[in-house]
Protein backbone atom coordinates (compact mmCIF):
# COMPACT_ATOMS: atom_id res chain seq x y z
CA UNK A 1 0.00 0.00 0.00
CA UNK A 2 1.15 3.47 -0.28
CA UNK A 3 1.78 5.86 1.75
CA UNK A 4 -0.39 8.58 2.00
CA UNK A 5 1.07 12.32 2.86
CA UNK A 6 -0.85 13.66 5.43
CA UNK A 7 -1.07 17.96 5.42
CA UNK A 8 -0.88 19.22 9.16
CA UNK A 9 -3.52 21.02 10.72
CA UNK A 10 -3.05 24.81 11.34
CA UNK A 11 -4.29 25.18 14.99
CA UNK A 12 -6.83 27.78 15.67
CA UNK A 13 -6.24 31.23 17.21
CA UNK A 14 -8.13 29.73 20.40
CA UNK A 15 -5.69 27.05 20.42
CA UNK A 16 -2.37 28.72 19.94
CA UNK A 17 -3.38 30.86 22.76
CA UNK A 18 -4.03 27.87 25.31
CA UNK A 19 -0.80 26.50 23.75
CA UNK A 20 1.17 29.16 24.15
CA UNK A 21 -0.01 30.01 27.44
CA UNK A 22 2.54 27.85 29.67
CA UNK A 23 5.47 29.23 27.84
CA UNK A 24 4.56 32.69 28.34
CA UNK A 25 3.79 33.39 32.10
CA UNK A 26 7.02 31.69 32.52
CA UNK A 27 9.25 34.14 30.45
CA UNK A 28 7.09 36.66 31.51
CA UNK A 29 7.27 35.69 35.36
CA UNK A 30 10.75 35.94 35.02
CA UNK A 31 10.52 39.56 33.89
CA UNK A 32 8.83 40.64 37.43
CA UNK A 33 11.47 39.21 39.24
CA UNK A 34 13.51 41.79 39.30
CA UNK A 35 10.56 43.16 42.27
CA UNK A 36 10.59 40.37 44.69
CA UNK A 37 7.43 42.32 46.32
CA UNK A 38 5.25 42.82 43.51
CA UNK A 39 1.77 41.78 43.95
CA UNK A 40 -1.73 41.68 41.49
CA UNK A 41 -3.43 44.47 43.41
CA UNK A 42 -0.95 47.17 42.17
CA UNK A 43 -2.88 46.74 38.85
CA UNK A 44 -6.05 48.61 41.04
CA UNK A 45 -2.97 51.40 41.12
CA UNK A 46 -1.71 51.73 37.80
CA UNK A 47 -4.55 49.87 35.57
CA UNK A 48 -3.83 48.21 32.34
CA UNK A 49 -1.24 49.09 30.46
CA UNK A 50 -0.94 47.22 27.06
CA UNK A 51 1.08 50.10 24.80
CA UNK A 52 4.63 49.63 26.71
CA UNK A 53 4.20 45.96 26.21
CA UNK A 54 3.47 46.09 22.67
CA UNK A 55 6.94 48.40 22.28
CA UNK A 56 9.22 46.24 24.27
CA UNK A 57 7.93 42.96 22.48
CA UNK A 58 10.95 41.10 20.26
CA UNK A 59 11.29 41.45 16.78
CA UNK A 60 11.50 37.45 16.93
CA UNK A 61 8.12 37.37 18.42
CA UNK A 62 6.66 39.85 16.89
CA UNK A 63 6.95 38.42 13.09
CA UNK A 64 6.05 35.01 14.97
CA UNK A 65 2.60 36.32 15.76
CA UNK A 66 2.26 38.41 12.94
CA UNK A 67 -1.07 36.19 11.69
CA UNK A 68 -2.09 35.93 15.22
CA UNK A 69 -3.14 39.66 16.49
CA UNK A 70 -5.36 37.07 19.73
CA UNK A 71 -1.98 35.99 20.98
CA UNK A 72 0.06 39.35 20.49
CA UNK A 73 -3.05 41.08 22.52
CA UNK A 74 -3.18 38.35 25.24
CA UNK A 75 0.63 38.59 25.56
CA UNK A 76 0.54 41.80 25.71
CA UNK A 77 -2.50 42.03 28.14
CA UNK A 78 -0.86 39.85 30.68
CA UNK A 79 2.66 40.93 31.03
CA UNK A 80 1.47 43.58 33.59
CA UNK A 81 3.76 44.13 36.47
CA UNK A 82 2.54 42.02 39.80
CA UNK A 83 1.55 39.09 38.03
CA UNK A 84 3.05 35.68 39.46
CA UNK A 85 3.45 33.17 36.77
CA UNK A 86 0.52 31.74 37.96
CA UNK A 87 -2.10 34.08 37.20
CA UNK A 88 0.02 35.06 33.81
CA UNK A 89 -1.10 31.24 32.94
CA UNK A 90 -4.54 32.14 33.86
CA UNK A 91 -4.71 35.58 32.17
CA UNK A 92 -3.49 34.16 29.01
CA UNK A 93 -6.52 31.97 28.90
CA UNK A 94 -9.00 34.88 29.86
CA UNK A 95 -7.10 37.68 28.62
CA UNK A 96 -10.32 39.81 28.00
CA UNK A 97 -10.84 39.76 31.98
CA UNK A 98 -7.60 41.63 33.17
CA UNK A 99 -9.13 44.98 33.12
CA UNK A 100 -12.37 44.04 35.37
CA UNK A 101 -9.20 42.55 37.73
CA UNK A 102 -8.11 45.88 37.53
CA UNK A 103 -10.79 47.81 38.25
CA UNK A 104 -11.61 45.15 41.28
CA UNK A 105 -8.08 45.65 42.47
CA UNK A 106 -9.44 49.45 42.45
CA UNK A 107 -12.62 49.30 44.36
CA UNK A 108 -10.92 47.07 47.10
CA UNK A 109 -8.24 49.47 47.98
CA UNK A 110 -10.67 52.26 48.19
CA UNK A 111 -13.17 50.76 50.23
CA UNK A 112 -10.31 49.60 52.26
CA UNK A 113 -8.95 53.67 52.48
CA UNK A 114 -12.60 54.66 53.02
CA UNK A 115 -13.31 51.79 56.20
CA UNK A 116 -10.24 52.64 57.78
CA UNK A 117 -10.05 56.69 57.29
CA UNK A 118 -10.75 57.10 61.05
CA UNK A 119 -8.84 54.33 62.47
CA UNK A 120 -4.78 54.48 63.65
CA UNK A 121 -4.33 52.28 60.62
CA UNK A 122 -5.46 54.14 57.59
CA UNK A 123 -4.64 51.62 54.52
CA UNK A 124 -1.56 53.42 53.74
CA UNK A 125 -0.57 52.55 50.64
CA UNK A 126 2.87 52.55 49.35
CA UNK A 127 5.15 53.50 45.76
CA UNK A 128 5.84 50.07 45.81
CA UNK A 129 4.89 47.30 43.43
CA UNK A 130 3.46 45.35 46.85
CA UNK A 131 0.74 48.34 47.36
CA UNK A 132 1.27 47.61 50.89
CA UNK A 133 4.27 46.61 51.69
CA UNK A 134 4.90 45.37 55.07
CA UNK A 135 1.39 45.12 56.23
CA UNK A 136 0.67 42.69 53.24
CA UNK A 137 4.05 40.52 54.42
CA UNK A 138 2.70 40.75 58.43
CA UNK A 139 -0.03 38.41 58.32
CA UNK A 140 -2.31 40.52 60.81
CA UNK A 141 -5.71 40.89 60.47
CA UNK A 142 -5.81 44.02 58.61
CA UNK A 143 -3.54 42.04 56.16
CA UNK A 144 -6.73 39.46 56.24
CA UNK A 145 -8.96 42.66 55.66
CA UNK A 146 -6.67 43.71 52.62
CA UNK A 147 -6.93 39.91 51.03
CA UNK A 148 -10.71 39.64 51.78
CA UNK A 149 -11.80 43.21 50.07
CA UNK A 150 -9.46 42.67 47.09
CA UNK A 151 -10.54 39.11 46.41
CA UNK A 152 -14.88 40.61 46.87
CA UNK A 153 -13.68 43.51 44.39
CA UNK A 154 -12.69 41.06 41.65
CA UNK A 155 -16.03 39.33 41.74
CA UNK A 156 -17.96 42.53 41.91
CA UNK A 157 -15.87 43.81 38.77
CA UNK A 158 -15.99 40.32 36.72
CA UNK A 159 -19.62 39.79 37.65
CA UNK A 160 -20.30 43.88 37.21
CA UNK A 161 -18.80 43.17 33.58
CA UNK A 162 -20.70 39.93 32.49
CA UNK A 163 -23.88 41.86 33.26
CA UNK A 164 -23.43 44.83 30.98
CA UNK A 165 -21.72 42.47 28.36
CA UNK A 166 -18.19 43.87 28.70
CA UNK A 167 -17.37 40.48 28.37
CA UNK A 168 -17.40 37.96 25.64
CA UNK A 169 -17.47 34.68 28.14
CA UNK A 170 -20.05 35.08 29.87
CA UNK A 171 -23.24 37.56 30.30
CA UNK A 172 -26.75 37.41 32.63
CA UNK A 173 -27.47 34.36 34.51
CA UNK A 174 -30.23 33.00 32.50
CA UNK A 175 -30.26 29.41 34.58
CA UNK A 176 -33.91 30.09 36.28
CA UNK A 177 -35.26 32.79 33.60
CA UNK A 178 -38.74 32.18 33.02
CA UNK A 179 -39.39 30.06 35.58
CA UNK A 180 -42.18 30.58 38.28
CA UNK A 181 -41.93 30.56 41.85
CA UNK A 182 -44.32 29.51 44.35
CA UNK A 183 -44.80 33.16 45.84
CA UNK A 184 -46.31 33.70 42.20
CA UNK A 185 -44.06 35.95 40.83
CA UNK A 186 -41.81 35.17 37.84
CA UNK A 187 -37.45 34.43 37.07
CA UNK A 188 -36.95 37.76 34.53
CA UNK A 189 -34.87 40.51 33.43
CA UNK A 190 -30.55 40.15 33.70
CA UNK A 191 -29.31 38.45 37.29
CA UNK A 192 -25.96 39.23 38.30
CA UNK A 193 -23.75 35.84 37.21
CA UNK A 194 -22.46 35.41 40.22
CA UNK A 195 -21.12 31.86 39.45
CA UNK A 196 -19.10 32.98 37.02
CA UNK A 197 -17.28 35.82 38.66
CA UNK A 198 -16.40 33.69 42.08
CA UNK A 199 -15.22 31.27 39.57
CA UNK A 200 -12.66 33.26 38.14
CA UNK A 201 -11.95 34.90 41.18
CA UNK A 202 -11.04 31.75 42.89
CA UNK A 203 -8.28 31.10 39.38
CA UNK A 204 -7.15 34.36 39.30
CA UNK A 205 -6.87 35.52 42.69
CA UNK A 206 -5.75 32.48 44.47
CA UNK A 207 -3.38 31.09 42.18
CA UNK A 208 -0.50 32.18 43.72
CA UNK A 209 -1.20 30.85 47.10
CA UNK A 210 -2.14 27.36 45.34
CA UNK A 211 1.60 26.70 44.97
CA UNK A 212 3.02 23.84 46.93
CA UNK A 213 6.61 25.03 48.93
CA UNK A 214 9.90 24.17 47.50
CA UNK A 215 12.23 21.38 49.05
CA UNK A 216 14.45 23.64 49.60
CA UNK A 217 12.28 26.68 51.41
CA UNK A 218 13.25 27.64 55.26
CA UNK A 219 10.68 27.49 57.47
CA UNK A 220 8.14 25.97 55.17
CA UNK A 221 5.76 24.79 57.71
CA UNK A 222 5.36 28.99 58.16
CA UNK A 223 4.98 29.41 54.93
CA UNK A 224 2.29 27.22 54.42
CA UNK A 225 0.32 28.50 57.46
CA UNK A 226 0.52 31.94 55.74
CA UNK A 227 -0.86 30.49 52.40
CA UNK A 228 -3.21 28.99 54.21
CA UNK A 229 -4.38 32.07 55.88
CA UNK A 230 -4.78 33.76 52.46
CA UNK A 231 -6.62 31.36 50.91
CA UNK A 232 -9.22 31.82 53.57
CA UNK A 233 -9.25 35.10 54.14
CA UNK A 234 -9.81 35.31 50.14
CA UNK A 235 -12.81 32.56 50.41
CA UNK A 236 -14.42 34.67 53.37
CA UNK A 237 -14.37 37.76 51.25
CA UNK A 238 -16.15 36.17 48.40
CA UNK A 239 -18.73 34.63 50.65
CA UNK A 240 -19.92 38.25 51.44
CA UNK A 241 -20.69 38.98 48.03
CA UNK A 242 -22.84 35.84 48.00
CA UNK A 243 -24.28 36.47 51.22
CA UNK A 244 -25.92 39.90 50.20
CA UNK A 245 -27.19 38.91 47.09
CA UNK A 246 -30.43 39.85 47.06
CA UNK A 247 -34.06 40.16 44.71
CA UNK A 248 -34.91 42.79 42.62
CA UNK A 249 -38.42 43.08 41.17
CA UNK A 250 -40.63 44.88 38.92
CA UNK A 251 -44.53 45.43 38.80
CA UNK A 252 -46.35 44.70 35.60
CA UNK A 253 -50.13 45.75 35.55
CA UNK A 254 -52.70 48.37 34.69
CA UNK A 255 -51.91 51.49 36.66
CA UNK A 256 -48.89 50.02 38.43
CA UNK A 257 -50.91 46.90 39.84
CA UNK A 258 -48.53 44.17 40.46
CA UNK A 259 -50.62 41.58 39.12
CA UNK A 260 -47.10 40.52 37.45
CA UNK A 261 -43.91 40.52 39.23
CA UNK A 262 -40.87 39.40 37.71
CA UNK A 263 -37.58 39.27 39.57
CA UNK A 264 -33.60 38.92 38.73
CA UNK A 265 -30.79 38.48 40.83
CA UNK A 266 -28.11 41.58 41.89
CA UNK A 267 -25.18 42.42 43.70
CA UNK A 268 -25.16 44.94 46.76
CA UNK A 269 -23.15 48.12 46.37
CA UNK A 270 -19.38 47.80 46.97
CA UNK A 271 -19.61 50.10 50.23
CA UNK A 272 -22.42 47.45 51.63
CA UNK A 273 -20.08 44.73 51.12
CA UNK A 274 -16.96 46.56 52.80
CA UNK A 275 -19.53 46.96 55.78
CA UNK A 276 -20.03 44.34 56.46
CA UNK A 277 -16.17 43.18 56.15
CA UNK A 278 -15.56 46.23 58.10
CA UNK A 279 -17.61 43.77 60.90
CA UNK A 280 -15.54 40.94 60.44
CA UNK A 281 -12.69 42.62 61.16
CA UNK A 282 -13.54 43.68 64.66
CA UNK A 283 -14.09 39.76 64.70
CA UNK A 284 -11.39 38.36 63.57
CA UNK A 285 -9.99 35.32 64.83
CA UNK A 286 -6.04 34.71 65.61
CA UNK A 287 -5.61 30.99 64.59
CA UNK A 288 -2.24 29.06 65.68
CA UNK A 289 -2.22 26.58 62.91
CA UNK A 290 -1.52 23.43 64.09
CA UNK A 291 -1.71 21.42 61.33
CA UNK A 292 -2.37 22.60 57.32
CA UNK A 293 -5.67 20.58 57.21
CA UNK A 294 -8.18 22.51 59.17
CA UNK A 295 -8.38 26.00 60.54
CA UNK A 296 -9.00 26.03 64.16
CA UNK A 297 -8.99 28.52 67.26
CA UNK A 298 -8.55 27.78 70.99
CA UNK A 299 -11.84 28.98 73.81
CA UNK A 300 -11.76 27.96 77.22
CA UNK A 301 -9.98 24.70 76.50
CA UNK A 302 -11.72 23.21 74.10
CA UNK A 303 -11.04 23.76 70.28
CA UNK A 304 -13.77 25.27 67.87
CA UNK A 305 -14.28 25.18 63.92
CA UNK A 306 -13.11 28.72 62.09
CA UNK A 307 -16.44 29.38 60.12
CA UNK A 308 -15.33 29.88 56.49
CA UNK A 309 -16.98 33.34 56.73
CA UNK A 310 -14.63 34.35 59.78
CA UNK A 311 -11.37 36.47 58.95
CA UNK A 312 -8.05 34.75 60.37
CA UNK A 313 -4.86 36.18 61.17
CA UNK A 314 -1.55 34.41 62.49
CA UNK A 315 0.43 37.69 64.00
CA UNK A 316 -0.91 40.51 66.32
CA UNK A 317 -1.00 44.00 64.90
CA UNK A 318 2.16 45.65 64.73
CA UNK A 319 1.99 49.52 66.82
CA UNK A 320 0.45 51.98 64.41
CA UNK A 321 1.06 54.88 67.31
CA UNK A 322 4.93 55.52 66.36
CA UNK A 323 6.22 55.13 63.16
CA UNK A 324 8.46 53.29 61.69
CA UNK A 325 9.36 54.08 58.16
CA UNK A 326 11.53 50.84 57.72
CA UNK A 327 8.13 49.05 57.79
CA UNK A 328 6.08 51.85 56.04
CA UNK A 329 4.09 52.65 59.36
CA UNK A 330 3.80 56.96 59.46
CA UNK A 331 2.22 56.47 63.45
CA UNK A 332 -0.50 59.16 63.89
CA UNK A 333 1.23 62.44 64.45
CA UNK A 334 -0.27 65.01 62.35
CA UNK A 335 -3.29 63.22 62.09
CA UNK A 336 -6.91 64.99 62.29
CA UNK A 337 -8.96 64.40 65.02
CA UNK A 338 -12.49 64.27 66.35
CA UNK A 339 -12.14 66.20 70.29
CA UNK A 340 -15.94 65.39 70.83
CA UNK A 341 -16.25 61.61 68.99
CA UNK A 342 -16.12 58.67 71.36
CA UNK A 343 -15.10 56.32 68.13
CA UNK A 344 -11.66 55.43 66.34
CA UNK A 345 -11.53 59.30 65.62
CA UNK A 346 -11.46 60.93 68.74
CA UNK A 347 -8.22 62.66 69.98
CA UNK A 348 -7.69 60.39 72.92
CA UNK A 349 -7.39 56.91 70.78
CA UNK A 350 -5.88 58.53 67.78
CA UNK A 351 -3.57 60.09 69.04
CA UNK A 352 -2.85 57.21 71.41
CA UNK A 353 -2.05 59.54 74.81
CA UNK A 354 0.03 61.77 73.18
CA UNK A 355 -2.04 64.57 73.22
CA UNK A 356 -3.32 67.07 70.34
CA UNK A 357 -2.78 70.56 69.41
CA UNK A 358 -5.68 73.00 68.44
CA UNK A 359 -5.58 75.58 65.48
CA UNK A 360 -7.91 77.96 64.77
CA UNK A 361 -8.98 77.97 61.20
CA UNK A 362 -10.84 80.64 59.31
CA UNK A 363 -13.42 79.73 56.97
CA UNK A 364 -14.97 81.57 54.29
CA UNK A 365 -18.59 80.76 52.28
CA UNK A 366 -21.11 82.42 50.51
CA UNK A 367 -24.31 82.40 52.75
CA UNK A 368 -27.88 84.17 52.51
CA UNK A 369 -28.11 84.20 49.02
CA UNK A 370 -31.15 86.11 46.97
CA UNK A 371 -32.31 86.08 43.67
CA UNK A 372 -32.42 88.93 42.12
CA UNK A 373 -35.00 89.75 39.09
CA UNK A 374 -33.48 89.53 36.60
CA UNK A 375 -31.51 87.14 36.64
CA UNK A 376 -28.70 86.58 39.08
CA UNK A 377 -28.06 85.35 42.61
CA UNK A 378 -26.65 87.66 45.02
CA UNK A 379 -24.96 86.17 48.44
CA UNK A 380 -22.90 87.58 51.05
CA UNK A 381 -19.38 86.09 52.26
CA UNK A 382 -19.42 84.74 55.31
CA UNK A 383 -16.48 83.79 57.57
CA UNK A 384 -16.95 81.41 60.27
CA UNK A 385 -14.13 80.13 62.86
CA UNK A 386 -13.27 75.87 63.18
CA UNK A 387 -11.37 74.36 65.56
CA UNK A 388 -9.09 71.78 64.05
CA UNK A 389 -7.20 69.37 66.15
CA UNK A 390 -3.98 67.39 65.15
CA UNK A 391 -2.46 65.03 67.13
CA UNK A 392 1.20 65.94 68.82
Amino acid sequence: MRGRHRQRRRPSNSNRVLLAATATCWVLALTHLHSVAANWMYLGVVGIDTTAALQHQQPADAAAEADDPELVEARAACSQPGLSAQQIAVCMQHPGNLRSVSEGARRGIQECQYQFRNERWNCTTTDEQSVFGYILERGSKETAFIYAVTSAGVVHAVTQACSSGNLTECSCDSSRHGKNTKEGWKWGGCSDNLDYGMEFARKFVDAPDLVKPDKNVKRKKAWTKRMQMNLHNNEAGRQVVDKLMRNQCRCHGISGSCELKTCWRTMPSFNEIGDMLKQKYHQAVQVPIKTPKRLRRKSKGKRLKVDKGDLVHIHRSPNYCVPDLQKGIPGTSGRVCNKTSQGPDSCDLLCCGRGYNTQVMKHKERCQCKFVWCCYVRCKTCETQIDRHTCK
